[in-house]
């Protein structure tokens, strides 16, 4: 029987680890923003406003639909995203918690 080596780590260091890489991209980072800029974002505006194709612009969308800091609808051809804040606001509880922690716990460095 393997062992994944993710069941090693907590779940809030799986959970801060996977936030971090779903946003380890630029693209994925732009398209965030963009989409909270707009509140609702219909995939073909995130493509005229980005450097990239439309089937790359898809890619980082799945990406961010898994670690659900986005969510979608389909509407026949077209697709709308939202930013899911409750995921936003638990990543950033978990993020501040971990550099509190971490902080507190280390002495001042050089």
């Amino acid at each position: 029987m393997s062992i994944h080596k993710k069941d090693e780590f907590s779940k809030k260091e799986n959970e801060l680890a996977d936030f971090a890489n779903a946003i380890s991209h630029p693209a994925r980072v732009a398209i965030l923003k963009e989409i909270a800029k707009r509140e609702t974002c219909i995939c073909g505006e995130i493509v005229e406003v980005l450097p990239l194709a439309q089937s790359t612009v898809s890619q980082h969308l799945k990406e961010l639909l898994k670690a659900e800091l986005i969510t979608g609808t389909v509407d026949g051809a077209k697709s709308c995203y939202c930013i899911n804040w409750k995921t936003v606001e638990r990543f950033e509880k978990t993020s501040n918690e971990f550099f509190k922690k971490t902080n507190s716990n280390n002495p001042k460095c050089c």
